[in-house]
């Protein structure tokens, strides 16, 4: 069954831990005017997500569908909330709404977002930033949450484990720990390292999230600013080319 966890006012955590692969799964659904969710997660998991966002709002309001890039995980099942909300769209970059999501995925025309567009949803506003290869792919982007400054990062401070919903400690020794075992085996460079890591990630930390809400592992509460350049550290050590 997945857990919900209140992370920000009307923001919530919907997580599934996955014990063969020791990996959590978590999407993010803003209760507002116009429902966002963000991240649908795998095929497997849609009946535990459906049911604990049917615990939060009514289903078929659901009016946008986000993710950050085409991955299972991201987004396999934008298929079946279209069908469950009539009046749900798909948003992404334009980047993946032109060379993926439209003609693969979405049922409707996705709305395919710029960098820097905002989409509101009544109280709330997500702020749409391009972040090709970052975390990975080339239409990858991320949205971050202007009111209460919560950044929506993907798999950007994936922690493996059953880890706790939030936490307010440092969580960059899991992050390299993560990363490092994943480098020895066959998920290795999942992440890439390339001419536009380390900028990408220090346009992240200049918004000053209070708030990293990862996929995988848990929401970090804190001086986001300083995690995102601890990360930049981190990603270069372990990802970056021999020179």
């Amino acid at each position: 069954m997945a857990k919900i966890t209140e992370i920000a006012p009307d923001l919530f955590r919907i997580t599934t831990f996955v014990e063969p692969f020791n990996i959590q799964f978590s999407q993010f659904l803003m209760r507002d005017d116009e429902p966002l969710l963000f991240h649908t997660g795998p095929r497997a998991l849609f009946p535990e997500v459906r049911a604990a966002v049917a615990s939060l709002i009514d289903p078929q309001a659901l009016r946008w569908i986000g993710f950050s890039h085409f991955e299972s995980d991201e987004c396999a099942t934008v298929p079946e909330w279209q069908q469950l909300a009539p009046h749900s769209e798909a948003v992404c970059s334009l980047v993946g709404k032109m060379v993926s999501v439209d003609d693969c995925l979405a049922l409707r025309p996705a709305k395919g977002m710029v960098d820097g567009e905002v989409l509101e949803t009544g109280r709330y506003r997500f702020r749409f930033l391009a972040t090709p290869h970052v975390p990975h792919c080339w239409e990858a982007g991320l949205m971050f949450e202007e009111t209460e400054r919560t950044l929506l990062c993907s798999d950007l401070f994936h922690q493996n484990g059953d880890v706790e919903p939030m936490t307010e400690s440092d969580v960059i020794d899991r992050c390299r720990k993560t990363l490092v075992d994943y480098q020895q085996g066959p998920l290795a460079n999942y992440v890439p390292y390339c001419s536009l890591t380390e900028a990408t990630l220090h346009r992240l930390a200049a918004l000053q999230p209070k708030r990293l809400a990862t996929m995988h592992g848990s929401v970090y509460i804190g001086d986001g600013g300083k995690a995102l350049h601890d990360l930049a550290v981190v990603w270069q050590e372990i990802l970056s080319p021999p020179s």
